[in-house]
């Protein structure tokens, strides 16, 4: 898993912004909804034993063991589209396609 330049740094951001004192953003990763994978984010102080850990210097992006296949490959971005910014993830093991209209693997958080 990667993350563009822009992706990391609304991660730093909101890391750094948080009254929670976190140092990291948790991406969980479950089968299901329509593009066959659904994604869980959410802001956590450490990671957990076995998890896969991305630095980006001032935070950390955590990922756990039965995520870690199924998130494998997958490109994170961030857009701040008008109508619904957020992060969207691009995900070769994605196998459907969203009503949304996004492509298969294609997902926005």
């Amino acid at each position: 898993m990667t993350l563009t330049e822009r992706a990391a740094e609304v991660v730093r951001d909101v890391v750094g912004r948080s009254l929670e004192a976190p140092t990291g953003l948790r991406v969980r990763v479950s089968l299901g909804g329509c593009a066959g994978v659904v994604y869980r984010l959410g802001l956590e102080r450490a990671p957990a034993e076995g998890d896969h850990v991305i630095d980006l210097g001032t935070a950390k992006v955590f990922v756990d063991a039965e995520s870690q296949p199924l998130i494998d490959g997958t490109t994170i971005d961030f857009i701040e589209d008008e109508g619904a910014p957020g992060f969207v993830f691009d995900n070769p093991n994605a196998v459907g396609r969203c009503s949304c209209g996004r492509g298969a693997g294609e997902a926005t958080c």
